[in-house]
């Protein structure tokens, strides 16, 4: 099993939800982040005063998924997270140990 992790735009968030779910993903847990990369924020004009803006929205989607569809999965939130400009995100894959779902005791890949 793996557990990716993806921050992306989040005026995409909706495009990759539904092209995850078109794939059979059956579930993802979705947090709204702050962070920077290489973009390093940007300034903004308020009430007259120019201030930087060093974290950006970002939204965090995690989901564990079984081996084998780890590279569909992959492909599937590049092509829908991708707008080819600065601040597309990023994607991390771990090694998920174990997964227990708790209302039935399910364990591994029956969990998920």
């Amino acid at each position: 099993m793996k557990m990716v992790t993806a921050i992306i735009k989040p005026f995409r968030l909706d495009d990759v939800r539904e092209a995850l779910a078109e794939l059979g993903v059956q579930g993802i847990t979705v947090t709204e982040v702050k962070g920077f990369g290489r973009q390093k924020g940007h300034t903004e004009l308020y009430r007259g005063a120019e201030y930087v803006v060093d974290f950006l929205p970002k939204m965090k989607i995690e989901l564990a998924i079984e081996d084998e569809l780890l590279e569909r999965v992959l492909e599937t939130i590049v092509s829908a997270a991708r707008t080819g400009k600065i601040g597309d995100g990023k994607i991390f894959v771990s090694t998920l140990e174990q997964a227990i779902r708790i209302r039935t005791g399910e364990t591994d890949g029956d969990a998920i």
